[in-house]
């Protein structure tokens, strides 16, 4: 499914409220003057709200097992607003917001 290119700047979120933040970016693809994000770049979580008893909680990290089919960047797929990246420990989605629209990925 068609989505548009998340870069560095992009406002993606855990679903508890967390910020999620690329590790590593690709600088060699740039949209709005910054480099984009591809799914073999782990994020780090801050701020996940969630701490349930049983202790599979709050989320840390997350990486994108889904993204682009037909555009790569440095040998990888581009993360895109329609994939879909698991965060750990908790197994629950990204929720990727603002983005920049101008360059759409399939």
């Amino acid at each position: 499914m068609p989505g548009p290119i998340l870069h560095e700047g992009a406002n993606v979120l855990c679903s508890h409220g967390g910020q999620a933040s690329p590790i590593e970016v690709s600088t060699r693809v740039m949209v709005s003057g910054m480099a984009i994000v591809t799914i073999a770049a782990p994020y780090s979580v801050e701020g996940c709200a969630f701490s349930p008893p049983g202790g599979n909680g709050p989320c840390v990290t997350a990486e994108w097992v889904e993204g682009a089919t037909r555009v790569m960047s440095e040998g990888a797929p581009v993360a895109i607003v329609s994939g879909q990246a698991d965060c750990a420990p908790t197994v629950t989605p990204l929720v990727p917001g603002s983005s920049q629209t101008r360059a759409i990925a399939t």
